[in-house]
């Protein structure tokens, strides 16, 4: 995948989305507060949906705000070049999204009570979101052959760095009681359960009224008629709105539709060996 990059030790980043400045902020100057709460994903792992679904949890299911702040400025990653400017219109508890490694998180929250919400994905339609995102996000060139776009994912030659390398960070966290993860996968197959969970790791009591309505509007058809949740407002010199939707399918398994039976068996064998010495085991294996 073609895109004008740098290298923050060691991870690819975006020229114009970030710089060496906006990395270092996040990493060695902002303040984390105590009751932050952080929506962390490698990218097209549901990053989007959480922020919905978090706002949603946030306002006790009123929409007024999801309905009102475009998506992106509710819920900003801070590693970005804008975020400074957006930071200041956050209000607490500021939910704050981010697509860095564990290794280049903000120091200051490892000496907090702020909260992290990782959501994961089967890496397989993480690679198709991604083929698919790469042809309207603005930074990227044009795809190459979705061959050549697999194996730069395999080799780690993407937007913030391996995929396999940012799960086996993340997950030496996993036993951390201010850490909570979860799949896309678990929240596709029982998305008020999973509310239901976030709430209880966030401390919110919401009652069944109210649980409804989030998960109501945190669905993919409501999200995707959502003007404010759906990306349309982004200009176009950022997105190019004619070559496709953000808000694409919103389903799992979707690499059926694009992997050979070859490339899946490689895909397999790599991401067995790359993933073995974690020790556990994820809601898309099972599948």
């Amino acid at each position: 995948m073609s895109f004008d990059h740098f290298e923050y030790k060691g991870v690819r980043f975006g020229v114009t989305v970030h710089t060496e400045e906006s990395l270092n902020y996040a990493e060695n100057e902002f303040e984390v507060l105590d009751d932050d709460v952080f929506n962390v994903t490698y990218p097209k792992s549901g990053t989007n949906w959480m922020i919905e679904i978090l706002n949603l949890i946030k306002y006790e299911g009123d929409t007024t705000v999801n309905q009102c702040v475009p998506i992106y400025e509710r819920s900003p990653w801070y590693e970005t070049l804008g975020f400074r400017e957006l930071q200041q219109k956050l209000t607490q508890p500021r939910i704050i999204s981010s697509h860095l490694p564990q290794q280049l998180f903000a120091k200051s929250f490892f000496k907090s009570k702020a909260k992290i919400i990782y959501t994961m994905r089967n890496p397989k339609d993480v690679i198709v979101s991604l083929f698919h995102f790469t042809k309207i996000l603005y930074i990227y060139k044009d795809a190459e052959n979705f061959e050549e776009f697999l194996n730069d994912f395999i080799n780690g030659n993407a937007l913030y760095g391996s995929w396999f390398e940012h799960i086996k960070g993340w997950m030496q966290m996993k036993d951390d009681s201010r850490f909570f993860y979860i799949t896309y996968e678990e929240l596709l197959k029982d998305p008020r359960g999973s509310v239901v969970r976030l709430c209880k790791f966030l401390g919110k009591k919401l009652d069944d009224a109210q649980i409804d309505s989030v998960v109501k509007h945190s669905s993919f058809s409501s999200m995707k008629e959502n003007k404010m949740s759906n990306w349309t407002q982004m200009p176009s010199e950022v997105l190019d709105h004619t070559k496709g939707s953000f808000l694409r399918k919103g389903i799992s398994g979707d690499w059926k539709n694009h992997f050979t039976v070859a490339q899946n068996e490689y895909f397999d064998k790599v991401y067995q060996e790359k993933m073995k010495d974690l020790n556990m085991s994820f809601f898309w294996e099972k599948q």
